[in-house]
């Protein structure tokens, strides 16, 4: 009887160890507010992916493109998500994007490795990564709306 509890449990270790780890693969932190982001608000959908910094003058000039693009794009199921290219989490990472006026979710965890993204030594870069999690297309420089919707729909097209 002892045996066979003793395999139990570490059956039962076994499966809780397999489940947790299993998550892992799924995490994508949290947002700037501290709240989960889910792994289904990224996959399955096009992305727009933006790296900024608080120093980065153009990167202040095309927020609000991007704040304004954000709920436009949801309808269309595409995300647009921010990355801070300092690293900044936590409160800090509220701060600045509390003091750019980002509207749109900004992920304090890096999603590059996730999707492959090339590093990038200048910002502003946006990065675009269709459904299946593949980078479609990389941005340097000051992004405006009208030419994000642009290269979206001419990806989207060829897809």
């Amino acid at each position: 009887m002892v045996k066979r509890l003793q395999s139990a449990r570490r059956l039962v270790m076994v499966l809780v160890t397999a489940a947790l780890l299993a998550g892992c693969g799924d995490d994508v932190g949290v947002d700037q507010h501290g709240q989960k982001v889910a792994v289904e608000r990224l996959e399955g959908q096009w992305l727009v992916i933006n790296y900024w910094a608080e120093w980065c003058g153009p990167c202040r000039s095309e927020i609000p493109e991007l704040n304004a693009l954000a709920p436009e794009l949801a309808k269309q199921s595409v995300g647009v998500f921010g990355v801070n290219f300092d690293g900044l989490q936590g409160e800090e990472l509220n701060k600045a994007a509390t003091a750019l006026g980002i509207e749109f979710t900004v992920l304090a965890k890096d999603p590059a490795e996730r999707y492959g993204l090339p590093p990038s030594d200048a910002l502003p870069v946006t990065y675009i990564v269709d459904d299946q999690g593949q980078v479609r297309e990389r941005l340097l420089g000051e992004q405006n709306a009208e030419g994000l919707k642009a290269r979206l729909a001419a990806l989207r097209q060829d897809s």
